[in-house]
């Protein structure tokens, strides 16, 4: 409890100081990040392949790629995010300055997840760095290797004091929620993301939830089979399908069902050749208690390829699953794992109708060659996030936000989007003391007059045009004089 205290009190000190909210010094550091990950390159794909068996090619892709690219996005786009925005304004107001001013929110808490453990501990944190706060970073404790070389980086490269990392398990995280911070973000399941969102509202924190759910998949008929399969396999099974947006089933007519499977096989064959537990590019089930709550979602399922296991390793093989039943245990939670369940429907209505009928998942995805209906699937359900004709690939643009809805978590990240969410947007108004008579609208005693030149002043509409604010312009004078010769 006590250095939990000592940790954030550091950092807030570190905050109240003022040093991190120059441009100059969030630039500083965020070259400074880049540099880590640029320099110790080898040693964050040796921790993720102890954790994950996760081969360097992958590691490289799935992790250090989109941490180098949020970089350099963050670092160009800085200054302008940053700038004070402009707003329009009303008769009323036309004489004065009226801008929002992005200002720190303070300091925040990053709760890392263990399936992609830099990257989604380093995504956010850039955000929170290029908005000018202080954080305070925990990494998952489950990853024990990538947390273990986070602790020891970020000091070397990083202000000690600004942007401490704290180790441990739950207890260590209990004690880290019972302190006050003014933004916190989590990766993980809901059960956890309940009690982080319960542990925030003591001290009133705001809280940015990523979450997972039940991703579904819908097949049309009219689709192009060989690449929607193509797609959907790379999407379900890299990481060893331990990914929050992953493809958690897949909805399709029970005529195509037979050919979704050959075509699954045929690219798993592809993938990882004859022998899918020797390939480089296969990961592993992160530890032995993860491995039997996947291997025991399998009871009692029809397994169409796949299944086999082995503890020790704690491999499971790509699965596929036929013929599934929507009450069974597979369909009961998100699997996280290597195992595609697929249940069939007569139609997108009936896929449509099964999706709402459940959790808003993080992502949907629909395969279709008729552009209207995936955009109808899309108008009629809702999901953190969308993918037409492919999977996952909405997570690698920058310009979306990431993000889930309902139990699939709150608020988003990525690009400008993590700038805004560890930012305060501050409404700003600038007057001067002039033209007081204006002011006798608001002052009292209360007339008709003065409401029926309120409304002409905040209600009246003019064309966006030059002509228009001409007009504009002169009348604002024409009514201030007036007003000050009937008031004044």
């Amino acid at each position: 409890m006590e250095r939990m205290q000592q940790v954030v009190g550091r950092a807030r000190a570190a905050f109240n100081s003022g040093r991190c909210r120059s441009l100059e010094f969030r630039m500083q550091q965020l070259k400074a990040l880049e540099r880590m990950v640029q320099e110790k390159e080898k040693e964050i794909l040796a921790a993720i392949k102890a954790d994950l068996h996760k081969s360097a090619s992958n590691a490289y892709s799935h992790e250090i790629l989109g941490v180098l690219g949020e970089l350099a996005l963050a670092m160009d786009k800085l200054p302008s995010w940053a700038a004070p925005q402009a707003v329009k304004k009303n008769l009323l107001t036309m004489r004065d300055e009226a801008y929002i001013c992005p200002e720190p929110l303070g300091v925040v808490l990053i709760i890392g997840a263990w399936n992609y453990p830099f990257v989604l501990v380093m995504q956010p944190l850039i955000g929170a760095i290029a908005a000018g706060n202080a954080v305070v970073v925990k990494p998952s404790e489950i990853s024990e290797n990538t947390a273990r070389l986070v602790a020891d980086l970020l000091p070397q490269y990083l202000d000690r004091e600004l942007y401490p990392v704290v180790t441990g398990g739950v207890p260590e995280t209990t004690e880290l929620l019972k302190q006050r911070f003014d933004h916190i973000l989590y990766t993980g399941n809901s059960a956890v993301g309940k009690i982080v969102m319960a542990a925030a509202a003591k001290h009133l924190t705001p809280v940015t939830l990523e979450l997972g759910g039940k991703s579904p998949c819908y097949i049309d008929k009219d689709c192009d089979l060989a690449v929607a399969c193509r797609r959907i396999t790379w999407g379900k099974y890299m990481n060893c399908g331990q990914t929050c947006i992953a493809p958690d089933y897949i909805l399709c007519d029970p005529s195509i069902q037979g050919e979704v499977v050959e075509r699954i096989k045929a690219t798993l064959q592809e993938f990882y050749g004859e022998d899918v537990k020797s390939s480089p590019d296969y990961e592993r089930i992160i530890n032995k208690r993860h491995f039997k709550r996947i291997v025991g979602l399998l009871e009692g399922q029809k397994v169409a390829h796949g299944g086999e296991a082995d503890e020790a390793s704690c491999f499971i093989a790509p699965t596929i699953l036929t013929d599934v039943s929507p009450e069974s245990k597979v369909m009961e939670e998100e699997i996280f794992g290597p195992v595609l369940p697929i249940l069939t429907v007569k139609s997108v209505d009936e896929a449509i109708e099964f999706i709402n009928r459940r959790e808003k998942p993080l992502a949907l995805y629909v395969f279709s060659n008729n552009k209207k209906l995936i955009k109808r699937v899309i108008s009629e359900t809702s999901s953190g996030g969308v993918t037409g004709n492919d999977v996952i690939m909405h997570f690698f643009l920058s310009t979306l936000p990431f993000g889930g809805v309902g139990n699939s978590g709150m608020g988003a990240y990525h690009g400008k989007h993590s700038f805004e969410t560890f930012s305060h947007r501050r409404a700003c108004l600038i007057k001067d003391l002039k033209m007081e008579g204006t002011n006798s609208l608001r002052y009292p005693p209360g007339s008709q007059k003065k409401v029926d030149w309120a409304k002409f002043f905040l209600l009246k509409r003019f064309n966006k045009g030059r002509v228009g604010l001409v007009v504009l312009a002169l009348l604002g004078i024409v009514a201030a004089v007036v007003i000050k010769m009937v008031y004044c």
